[in-house]
Protein backbone atom coordinates (compact mmCIF):
# COMPACT_ATOMS: atom_id res chain seq x y z
CA UNK A 1 0.00 0.00 0.00
CA UNK A 2 1.42 3.37 -1.01
CA UNK A 3 2.48 5.47 2.03
CA UNK A 4 1.47 8.60 0.11
CA UNK A 5 -2.13 7.40 -0.27
CA UNK A 6 -2.30 6.57 3.44
CA UNK A 7 -0.84 9.95 4.36
CA UNK A 8 -3.36 11.79 2.17
CA UNK A 9 -6.13 9.82 3.80
CA UNK A 10 -4.93 10.80 7.29
CA UNK A 11 -4.75 14.47 6.33
CA UNK A 12 -8.31 14.37 4.98
CA UNK A 13 -9.53 12.54 8.07
CA UNK A 14 -8.16 15.15 10.47
CA UNK A 15 -9.46 18.01 8.35
CA UNK A 16 -12.92 16.50 8.84
CA UNK A 17 -12.43 16.38 12.63
CA UNK A 18 -11.20 19.99 12.71
CA UNK A 19 -14.27 21.12 10.73
CA UNK A 20 -16.53 19.31 13.23
CA UNK A 21 -14.67 21.03 16.07
CA UNK A 22 -15.19 24.44 14.46
CA UNK A 23 -18.92 23.83 14.00
CA UNK A 24 -19.55 22.45 17.52
CA UNK A 25 -17.61 25.20 19.30
CA UNK A 26 -18.71 28.08 17.07
CA UNK A 27 -21.31 29.45 19.48
CA UNK A 28 -19.64 28.46 22.71
CA UNK A 29 -16.09 27.51 23.71
CA UNK A 30 -16.21 28.38 27.41
CA UNK A 31 -15.26 26.10 30.31
CA UNK A 32 -18.81 24.83 30.91
CA UNK A 33 -18.86 23.57 27.33
CA UNK A 34 -15.36 22.10 27.62
CA UNK A 35 -15.89 20.35 30.98
CA UNK A 36 -19.44 18.91 30.82
CA UNK A 37 -20.87 19.93 27.40
CA UNK A 38 -23.42 22.12 29.25
CA UNK A 39 -24.98 18.88 30.64
CA UNK A 40 -27.28 18.37 27.66
CA UNK A 41 -25.64 15.47 25.80
CA UNK A 42 -27.82 12.79 24.20
CA UNK A 43 -27.41 9.41 25.89
CA UNK A 44 -27.37 7.43 22.66
CA UNK A 45 -24.54 9.55 21.21
CA UNK A 46 -22.52 9.14 24.40
CA UNK A 47 -23.18 5.38 24.53
CA UNK A 48 -22.03 4.88 20.97
CA UNK A 49 -19.04 7.21 21.28
CA UNK A 50 -17.88 5.56 24.51
CA UNK A 51 -17.33 2.33 22.58
CA UNK A 52 -14.49 3.91 20.64
CA UNK A 53 -13.05 5.48 23.80
CA UNK A 54 -13.15 2.22 25.77
CA UNK A 55 -11.85 -0.03 23.00
CA UNK A 56 -8.98 2.07 21.58
CA UNK A 57 -6.25 0.96 19.21
CA UNK A 58 -5.15 -1.60 21.80
CA UNK A 59 -8.31 -3.61 21.27
CA UNK A 60 -8.13 -2.99 17.55
CA UNK A 61 -4.71 -4.53 16.89
CA UNK A 62 -3.15 -5.76 20.15
CA UNK A 63 -6.04 -8.00 21.22
CA UNK A 64 -6.30 -9.75 17.81
CA UNK A 65 -2.52 -10.07 17.78
CA UNK A 66 -2.44 -11.82 21.14
CA UNK A 67 -4.87 -14.54 19.98
CA UNK A 68 -2.01 -16.48 18.39
CA UNK A 69 0.79 -15.33 20.70
CA UNK A 70 3.44 -17.93 21.62
CA UNK A 71 2.19 -17.81 25.23
CA UNK A 72 -1.02 -19.52 24.08
CA UNK A 73 -3.50 -16.71 24.76
CA UNK A 74 -6.22 -17.79 22.31
CA UNK A 75 -9.61 -16.30 23.36
CA UNK A 76 -8.65 -16.00 27.05
CA UNK A 77 -9.21 -12.23 26.85
CA UNK A 78 -12.95 -12.86 26.68
CA UNK A 79 -12.84 -14.04 30.31
CA UNK A 80 -11.60 -10.55 31.15
CA UNK A 81 -14.35 -8.99 28.99
CA UNK A 82 -17.04 -10.89 30.93
CA UNK A 83 -15.61 -9.37 34.11
CA UNK A 84 -15.71 -5.97 32.39
CA UNK A 85 -19.45 -6.39 31.80
CA UNK A 86 -20.10 -7.03 35.51
CA UNK A 87 -17.95 -4.01 36.37
CA UNK A 88 -19.96 -1.76 34.04
CA UNK A 89 -23.21 -2.87 35.71
CA UNK A 90 -21.77 -2.04 39.15
CA UNK A 91 -20.75 1.40 37.88
CA UNK A 92 -24.25 2.07 36.53
CA UNK A 93 -26.03 1.00 39.72
CA UNK A 94 -23.64 2.17 42.47
CA UNK A 95 -21.29 4.94 41.30
CA UNK A 96 -23.37 6.89 38.79
CA UNK A 97 -26.24 7.53 41.26
CA UNK A 98 -23.66 8.87 43.75
CA UNK A 99 -22.09 11.22 41.21
CA UNK A 100 -25.45 12.56 40.07
CA UNK A 101 -26.74 13.14 43.60
CA UNK A 102 -23.67 15.28 44.26
CA UNK A 103 -23.89 17.08 40.86
CA UNK A 104 -20.14 16.63 40.28
CA UNK A 105 -17.94 18.01 37.52
CA UNK A 106 -14.90 16.10 38.75
CA UNK A 107 -15.73 12.75 40.34
CA UNK A 108 -12.87 13.24 42.82
CA UNK A 109 -14.83 15.99 44.55
CA UNK A 110 -16.64 13.16 46.34
CA UNK A 111 -13.37 12.20 48.05
CA UNK A 112 -12.90 15.78 49.26
CA UNK A 113 -16.34 15.93 50.85
CA UNK A 114 -16.13 12.47 52.38
CA UNK A 115 -12.47 12.05 53.37
CA UNK A 116 -10.74 15.44 53.24
CA UNK A 117 -8.48 17.77 51.30
CA UNK A 118 -5.34 15.61 51.09
CA UNK A 119 -7.33 12.52 50.18
CA UNK A 120 -8.98 14.51 47.39
CA UNK A 121 -5.70 15.78 45.97
CA UNK A 122 -4.25 12.28 46.21
CA UNK A 123 -7.16 10.74 44.27
CA UNK A 124 -6.97 13.41 41.56
CA UNK A 125 -3.18 12.98 41.31
CA UNK A 126 -3.56 9.22 40.92
CA UNK A 127 -5.96 9.80 38.02
CA UNK A 128 -3.61 12.26 36.34
CA UNK A 129 -0.74 9.78 36.58
CA UNK A 130 -2.80 6.74 35.59
CA UNK A 131 -4.59 8.29 32.63
CA UNK A 132 -1.45 9.98 31.30
CA UNK A 133 0.47 6.69 31.33
CA UNK A 134 -2.46 4.65 29.97
CA UNK A 135 -3.37 7.06 27.19
CA UNK A 136 0.24 7.61 26.18
CA UNK A 137 0.67 3.84 25.91
CA UNK A 138 -2.43 3.55 23.72
CA UNK A 139 -1.30 6.38 21.45
CA UNK A 140 2.18 4.86 21.27
CA UNK A 141 0.66 1.76 19.70
CA UNK A 142 -0.86 3.64 16.76
CA UNK A 143 2.18 5.86 16.34
CA UNK A 144 4.51 2.88 15.84
CA UNK A 145 2.16 1.65 13.11
CA UNK A 146 2.09 5.08 11.44
CA UNK A 147 5.85 5.29 11.76
CA UNK A 148 6.51 1.84 10.31
CA UNK A 149 4.10 2.01 7.39
CA UNK A 150 4.05 5.74 6.50
CA UNK A 151 6.55 8.10 8.06
CA UNK A 152 9.67 5.90 7.84
CA UNK A 153 9.29 6.17 4.08
CA UNK A 154 9.77 9.95 4.30
CA UNK A 155 12.65 9.85 6.78
CA UNK A 156 10.53 11.46 9.52
CA UNK A 157 11.82 10.51 13.00
CA UNK A 158 9.61 8.82 15.59
CA UNK A 159 9.54 11.83 17.93
CA UNK A 160 8.20 14.08 15.16
CA UNK A 161 5.46 11.56 14.31
CA UNK A 162 4.37 11.66 17.96
CA UNK A 163 4.44 15.45 17.97
CA UNK A 164 2.36 15.67 14.78
CA UNK A 165 -0.20 13.22 16.18
CA UNK A 166 -0.64 15.16 19.42
CA UNK A 167 -0.79 18.51 17.59
CA UNK A 168 -3.62 17.19 15.42
CA UNK A 169 -5.55 15.97 18.47
CA UNK A 170 -5.02 19.30 20.25
CA UNK A 171 -6.22 21.21 17.18
CA UNK A 172 -9.75 19.80 17.29
CA UNK A 173 -10.22 19.54 21.09
CA UNK A 174 -8.81 22.76 22.56
CA UNK A 175 -11.95 24.86 21.99
CA UNK A 176 -15.01 22.64 22.24
CA UNK A 177 -13.64 20.03 24.63
CA UNK A 178 -16.23 17.46 25.67
CA UNK A 179 -18.96 18.94 23.45
CA UNK A 180 -16.78 18.41 20.39
CA UNK A 181 -15.53 15.00 21.53
CA UNK A 182 -19.02 13.56 21.96
CA UNK A 183 -19.62 14.26 18.25
CA UNK A 184 -16.17 13.26 16.97
CA UNK A 185 -16.13 10.08 19.08
CA UNK A 186 -19.50 9.08 17.64
CA UNK A 187 -18.09 9.48 14.14
CA UNK A 188 -14.87 7.68 15.03
CA UNK A 189 -16.71 4.80 16.68
CA UNK A 190 -18.78 4.37 13.53
CA UNK A 191 -15.53 4.11 11.52
CA UNK A 192 -14.11 1.67 14.08
CA UNK A 193 -17.12 -0.67 13.97
CA UNK A 194 -17.32 -0.44 10.17
CA UNK A 195 -13.64 -1.29 9.91
CA UNK A 196 -13.98 -4.42 12.09
CA UNK A 197 -16.80 -5.89 10.02
CA UNK A 198 -15.23 -4.97 6.69
CA UNK A 199 -11.90 -6.45 7.81
CA UNK A 200 -13.62 -9.75 8.60
CA UNK A 201 -15.27 -9.62 5.18
CA UNK A 202 -12.00 -8.96 3.34
CA UNK A 203 -10.10 -11.71 5.17
CA UNK A 204 -12.92 -14.20 4.61
CA UNK A 205 -13.00 -13.23 0.94
CA UNK A 206 -9.24 -13.82 0.64
CA UNK A 207 -9.63 -17.23 2.30
CA UNK A 208 -12.67 -18.07 0.13
CA UNK A 209 -14.87 -18.42 3.22
CA UNK A 210 -18.49 -17.42 3.57
CA UNK A 211 -19.60 -16.26 7.01
CA UNK A 212 -20.81 -19.71 8.27
CA UNK A 213 -17.56 -21.28 7.03
CA UNK A 214 -15.52 -18.60 8.78
CA UNK A 215 -17.43 -19.19 12.02
CA UNK A 216 -16.83 -22.94 11.86
CA UNK A 217 -13.17 -22.49 10.97
CA UNK A 218 -12.57 -20.17 13.91
CA UNK A 219 -14.54 -22.44 16.25
CA UNK A 220 -12.54 -25.52 15.24
CA UNK A 221 -9.17 -23.78 15.14
CA UNK A 222 -6.43 -23.95 17.75
CA UNK A 223 -7.13 -20.32 18.69
CA UNK A 224 -10.69 -20.45 20.05
CA UNK A 225 -10.30 -21.66 23.64
CA UNK A 226 -12.09 -19.24 25.96
CA UNK A 227 -12.13 -20.68 29.47
CA UNK A 228 -8.86 -21.65 31.15
CA UNK A 229 -9.51 -23.82 34.20
CA UNK A 230 -6.21 -25.65 34.61
CA UNK A 231 -3.38 -24.86 37.02
CA UNK A 232 -4.82 -22.13 39.22
CA UNK A 233 -1.50 -21.24 40.86
CA UNK A 234 0.78 -20.63 37.89
CA UNK A 235 -1.57 -19.91 34.97
CA UNK A 236 -2.08 -16.15 34.41
CA UNK A 237 -5.03 -16.96 32.16
CA UNK A 238 -6.97 -18.87 34.82
CA UNK A 239 -10.66 -17.93 34.64
CA UNK A 240 -11.12 -16.50 38.15
CA UNK A 241 -8.00 -14.32 37.83
CA UNK A 242 -9.15 -12.83 34.54
CA UNK A 243 -12.84 -12.50 35.52
CA UNK A 244 -12.25 -10.91 38.93
CA UNK A 245 -9.50 -8.74 37.48
CA UNK A 246 -11.88 -7.66 34.70
CA UNK A 247 -14.48 -6.53 37.25
CA UNK A 248 -12.15 -4.41 39.33
CA UNK A 249 -10.07 -3.05 36.46
CA UNK A 250 -13.34 -1.81 34.95
CA UNK A 251 -14.56 -0.25 38.18
CA UNK A 252 -11.22 1.53 38.58
CA UNK A 253 -10.39 2.41 34.96
CA UNK A 254 -13.95 3.46 34.08
CA UNK A 255 -16.02 4.13 37.20
CA UNK A 256 -13.22 5.89 39.11
CA UNK A 257 -11.75 7.52 36.02
CA UNK A 258 -12.64 11.10 35.13
CA UNK A 259 -12.33 10.37 31.41
CA UNK A 260 -15.27 8.02 30.81
CA UNK A 261 -17.31 9.32 33.74
CA UNK A 262 -17.05 12.86 32.39
CA UNK A 263 -19.11 11.78 29.38
CA UNK A 264 -21.75 10.22 31.64
CA UNK A 265 -21.94 13.37 33.73
CA UNK A 266 -22.68 15.42 30.62
CA UNK A 267 -26.23 14.03 30.43
CA UNK A 268 -29.27 15.63 31.97
CA UNK A 269 -30.48 12.82 34.27
CA UNK A 270 -29.24 9.68 36.01
CA UNK A 271 -31.73 7.58 34.02
CA UNK A 272 -30.14 8.66 30.75
CA UNK A 273 -26.66 7.98 32.12
CA UNK A 274 -27.65 4.48 33.24
CA UNK A 275 -29.37 3.76 29.93
CA UNK A 276 -26.12 4.79 28.27
CA UNK A 277 -24.04 2.41 30.42
CA UNK A 278 -26.30 -0.61 29.94
CA UNK A 279 -26.45 -0.10 26.17
CA UNK A 280 -22.71 0.41 25.99
CA UNK A 281 -22.06 -2.79 27.99
CA UNK A 282 -24.00 -5.01 25.59
CA UNK A 283 -22.33 -3.58 22.49
CA UNK A 284 -18.89 -3.72 24.15
CA UNK A 285 -19.14 -7.46 24.83
CA UNK A 286 -20.38 -8.30 21.32
CA UNK A 287 -17.69 -6.22 19.61
CA UNK A 288 -14.93 -7.93 21.56
CA UNK A 289 -16.12 -11.28 20.20
CA UNK A 290 -15.56 -9.91 16.71
CA UNK A 291 -12.12 -8.54 17.59
CA UNK A 292 -11.04 -11.96 18.86
CA UNK A 293 -12.48 -13.56 15.74
CA UNK A 294 -10.42 -11.16 13.62
CA UNK A 295 -7.36 -12.39 15.52
CA UNK A 296 -8.08 -16.05 14.75
CA UNK A 297 -8.72 -15.27 11.07
CA UNK A 298 -5.47 -13.28 10.87
CA UNK A 299 -3.41 -16.21 12.10
CA UNK A 300 -5.26 -18.63 9.82
CA UNK A 301 -4.56 -16.28 6.90
CA UNK A 302 -0.91 -15.90 7.93
CA UNK A 303 -0.41 -19.67 8.15
CA UNK A 304 -1.96 -20.21 4.72
CA UNK A 305 0.16 -17.51 3.08
CA UNK A 306 3.44 -18.12 4.89
CA UNK A 307 3.40 -14.80 6.78
CA UNK A 308 5.45 -14.65 9.98
CA UNK A 309 4.78 -12.39 12.95
CA UNK A 310 6.69 -9.15 12.16
CA UNK A 311 9.85 -8.46 14.12
CA UNK A 312 10.28 -5.41 16.31
CA UNK A 313 12.81 -3.08 14.69
CA UNK A 314 14.55 -2.45 18.04
CA UNK A 315 14.58 -5.83 19.81
CA UNK A 316 14.40 -8.05 16.73
CA UNK A 317 11.81 -10.23 18.48
CA UNK A 318 8.36 -11.18 17.08
CA UNK A 319 5.75 -8.52 17.91
CA UNK A 320 2.13 -9.69 17.72
CA UNK A 321 0.86 -6.07 17.75
CA UNK A 322 2.18 -5.69 14.21
CA UNK A 323 0.59 -8.76 12.58
CA UNK A 324 -2.77 -7.08 11.86
CA UNK A 325 -1.24 -3.97 10.22
CA UNK A 326 1.24 -6.14 8.29
CA UNK A 327 -1.54 -8.23 6.73
CA UNK A 328 -4.01 -5.37 6.27
CA UNK A 329 -1.56 -2.92 4.72
CA UNK A 330 0.58 -5.29 2.65
CA UNK A 331 -1.47 -8.39 1.82
CA UNK A 332 -5.17 -7.59 1.30
CA UNK A 333 -5.18 -4.76 -1.24
CA UNK A 334 -5.72 -0.99 -1.32
CA UNK A 335 -9.30 -0.78 -0.04
CA UNK A 336 -8.75 -3.08 2.99
CA UNK A 337 -5.58 -1.11 3.79
CA UNK A 338 -7.48 2.18 3.89
CA UNK A 339 -10.30 0.58 5.90
CA UNK A 340 -7.76 -0.74 8.43
CA UNK A 341 -6.05 2.62 8.78
CA UNK A 342 -9.44 4.27 9.22
CA UNK A 343 -10.37 1.91 12.05
CA UNK A 344 -7.01 2.12 13.79
CA UNK A 345 -6.87 5.90 13.61
CA UNK A 346 -10.48 6.25 14.78
CA UNK A 347 -10.00 3.84 17.68
CA UNK A 348 -6.82 5.35 19.03
CA UNK A 349 -7.54 9.03 18.54
CA UNK A 350 -11.03 8.62 20.03
CA UNK A 351 -9.28 7.46 23.20
CA UNK A 352 -6.52 10.06 23.26
CA UNK A 353 -8.67 13.13 22.52
CA UNK A 354 -11.03 12.13 25.31
CA UNK A 355 -8.13 11.56 27.72
CA UNK A 356 -6.57 14.96 27.02
CA UNK A 357 -9.92 16.62 27.71
CA UNK A 358 -10.39 14.65 30.94
CA UNK A 359 -6.85 15.38 32.15
CA UNK A 360 -7.37 19.08 31.47
CA UNK A 361 -10.74 19.05 33.24
CA UNK A 362 -9.42 17.23 36.29
CA UNK A 363 -6.44 19.55 36.73
CA UNK A 364 -8.51 22.69 36.16
CA UNK A 365 -11.24 21.62 38.58
CA UNK A 366 -9.28 19.64 41.19
CA UNK A 367 -6.17 21.82 41.41
CA UNK A 368 -7.21 25.23 40.04
CA UNK A 369 -10.79 25.31 41.37
CA UNK A 370 -12.38 26.23 38.05
CA UNK A 371 -15.70 24.60 38.87
CA UNK A 372 -16.65 27.53 41.07
CA UNK A 373 -19.53 29.51 39.57
CA UNK A 374 -17.68 32.79 40.03
CA UNK A 375 -14.76 31.89 37.75
CA UNK A 376 -15.71 28.90 35.62
CA UNK A 377 -16.12 31.00 32.47
CA UNK A 378 -13.97 34.03 33.27
CA UNK A 379 -11.57 35.03 30.48
CA UNK A 380 -8.46 34.31 32.53
CA UNK A 381 -9.89 30.89 33.48
CA UNK A 382 -10.38 30.00 29.80
CA UNK A 383 -6.79 31.07 29.09
CA UNK A 384 -5.53 28.93 31.96
CA UNK A 385 -7.49 25.97 30.57
CA UNK A 386 -5.78 26.42 27.18
CA UNK A 387 -2.38 26.46 28.91
CA UNK A 388 -3.17 23.29 30.86
CA UNK A 389 -4.37 21.58 27.68
CA UNK A 390 -1.08 22.34 25.94
CA UNK A 391 0.92 21.25 29.00
CA UNK A 392 -0.73 17.81 29.09
CA UNK A 393 -0.13 17.38 25.36
CA UNK A 394 3.58 18.03 25.95
CA UNK A 395 3.61 15.68 28.95
CA UNK A 396 2.02 12.89 26.91
CA UNK A 397 4.63 13.46 24.20
CA UNK A 398 7.44 12.96 26.72
CA UNK A 399 5.84 9.83 28.18
CA UNK A 400 5.49 8.25 24.72
CA UNK A 401 9.17 8.88 24.00
CA UNK A 402 10.07 7.11 27.27
CA UNK A 403 7.72 4.18 26.52
CA UNK A 404 9.31 3.78 23.10
CA UNK A 405 12.75 3.68 24.71
CA UNK A 406 11.62 0.99 27.18
CA UNK A 407 9.82 -0.94 24.39
CA UNK A 408 7.17 -3.47 25.35
CA UNK A 409 6.33 -6.43 23.10
CA UNK A 410 2.61 -6.30 23.91
CA UNK A 411 0.89 -3.00 24.64
CA UNK A 412 -2.31 -4.57 25.97
CA UNK A 413 -0.45 -6.35 28.78
CA UNK A 414 1.52 -3.18 29.54
CA UNK A 415 -1.65 -1.11 29.93
CA UNK A 416 -3.28 -3.49 32.39
CA UNK A 417 -0.03 -3.85 34.34
CA UNK A 418 0.08 -0.05 34.70
CA UNK A 419 -3.58 -0.04 35.75
CA UNK A 420 -3.03 -2.69 38.43
CA UNK A 421 -0.46 -0.50 40.17
CA UNK A 422 -1.82 3.00 39.61
CA UNK A 423 -5.59 2.56 39.90
CA UNK A 424 -5.51 0.23 42.92
CA UNK A 425 -5.31 3.04 45.51
CA UNK A 426 -8.43 4.64 43.97
CA UNK A 427 -10.31 1.40 44.67
CA UNK A 428 -9.18 1.58 48.29
CA UNK A 429 -10.12 5.24 48.72
CA UNK A 430 -13.61 4.90 47.25
CA UNK A 431 -14.26 1.62 49.08
CA UNK A 432 -13.39 3.25 52.38
CA UNK A 433 -15.55 6.28 51.62
CA UNK A 434 -18.55 4.21 50.57
CA UNK A 435 -18.50 1.30 53.02
CA UNK A 436 -16.83 2.46 56.25
CA UNK A 437 -19.44 4.34 58.21
CA UNK A 438 -18.80 7.00 60.85
CA UNK A 439 -15.02 6.91 60.44
CA UNK A 440 -12.83 9.60 58.99
CA UNK A 441 -9.11 9.68 58.25
CA UNK A 442 -5.96 11.37 59.46
CA UNK A 443 -6.05 13.08 56.10
CA UNK A 444 -2.39 14.10 55.82
CA UNK A 445 -1.31 10.44 56.03
CA UNK A 446 -3.41 9.33 53.05
CA UNK A 447 -0.74 10.11 50.37
CA UNK A 448 1.73 7.89 52.25
CA UNK A 449 -0.71 4.95 52.26
CA UNK A 450 -1.45 5.40 48.56
CA UNK A 451 2.26 5.43 47.70
CA UNK A 452 3.08 2.48 49.92
CA UNK A 453 0.34 0.21 48.56
CA UNK A 454 1.63 -0.12 44.94
CA UNK A 455 5.15 -0.65 46.29
CA UNK A 456 3.98 -3.52 48.51
CA UNK A 457 2.01 -4.94 45.58
CA UNK A 458 5.12 -4.90 43.43
CA UNK A 459 7.09 -6.77 46.08
CA UNK A 460 4.27 -9.30 46.45
CA UNK A 461 3.88 -9.83 42.69
CA UNK A 462 7.61 -10.29 42.05
CA UNK A 463 7.98 -12.75 44.93
CA UNK A 464 4.59 -14.49 44.80
CA UNK A 465 5.95 -17.81 43.53
CA UNK A 466 8.10 -18.07 46.68
CA UNK A 467 5.71 -16.53 49.19
CA UNK A 468 2.44 -18.04 47.92
CA UNK A 469 3.39 -21.56 46.89
CA UNK A 470 3.98 -20.82 43.21
CA UNK A 471 1.04 -18.44 42.67
CA UNK A 472 1.41 -16.05 39.71
CA UNK A 473 -0.59 -12.82 39.67
CA UNK A 474 -2.42 -11.48 36.64
CA UNK A 475 -4.83 -8.52 36.36
CA UNK A 476 -6.45 -9.48 39.70
CA UNK A 477 -3.46 -7.74 41.31
CA UNK A 478 -5.50 -4.52 41.20
CA UNK A 479 -7.88 -6.01 43.80
CA UNK A 480 -4.95 -6.79 46.12
CA UNK A 481 -3.66 -3.27 45.61
CA UNK A 482 -7.05 -1.81 46.55
CA UNK A 483 -7.29 -4.13 49.57
CA UNK A 484 -3.86 -3.09 50.87
CA UNK A 485 -4.86 0.57 50.47
CA UNK A 486 -8.15 -0.08 52.28
CA UNK A 487 -6.38 -1.79 55.22
CA UNK A 488 -3.87 1.05 55.37
CA UNK A 489 -6.71 3.59 55.52
CA UNK A 490 -8.30 1.64 58.38
CA UNK A 491 -5.03 1.95 60.32
CA UNK A 492 -5.04 5.75 59.94
CA UNK A 493 -8.80 6.16 60.48
CA UNK A 494 -10.55 7.80 63.39
CA UNK A 495 -14.06 7.88 64.75
CA UNK A 496 -16.37 10.68 63.71
CA UNK A 497 -19.69 11.63 65.24
CA UNK A 498 -21.58 11.44 61.96
CA UNK A 499 -21.01 10.73 58.30
CA UNK A 500 -21.91 13.25 55.65
CA UNK A 501 -24.92 12.02 53.66
CA UNK A 502 -24.66 11.84 49.91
Amino acid sequence: MSPTILLCFLIGYFLLLIIISFVTSKNSSDNSTFFVANRNSKWYLVAFGMIGTALSGVTFISVPGEVGAPSGNQFQYFQFVLGNAVGFIIIATVLLPLYYRMNLTSIYSYIERRLGHYSYKTAASIFLLSRTLGSATRLYLVVIVLQRFIFDNYGIPFWLTVLISLALIWSYTFKGGLKTIIITDTLQTFFLVLSVFLTIYFICNSLNFNIPQAFETVKNSSYSKIFFLDDFLTNKFYFSKQFIGGIFVTIAMTGLDQDLMQKNLSMGTIKEAQKNMFTFTGVFVILNVFFLSVGALLYIFAAKNGIDIPLDHITGKPRTDLLFPEIALNNLGAVPAIIFMLGLTAATFATTDSALTALTTSFCVDFLGMDKASNVNAKDAVKKRHTVHVAFSILMFLVIIVINALNSSSVVSLIFTIASYTYGPLLGLYSFGLFVKKRGLHDKLVPIVCLLSPFLCYLLATNSTTLLGGYVFSVELILINGLITFIGLLFISKKTDAQTKF
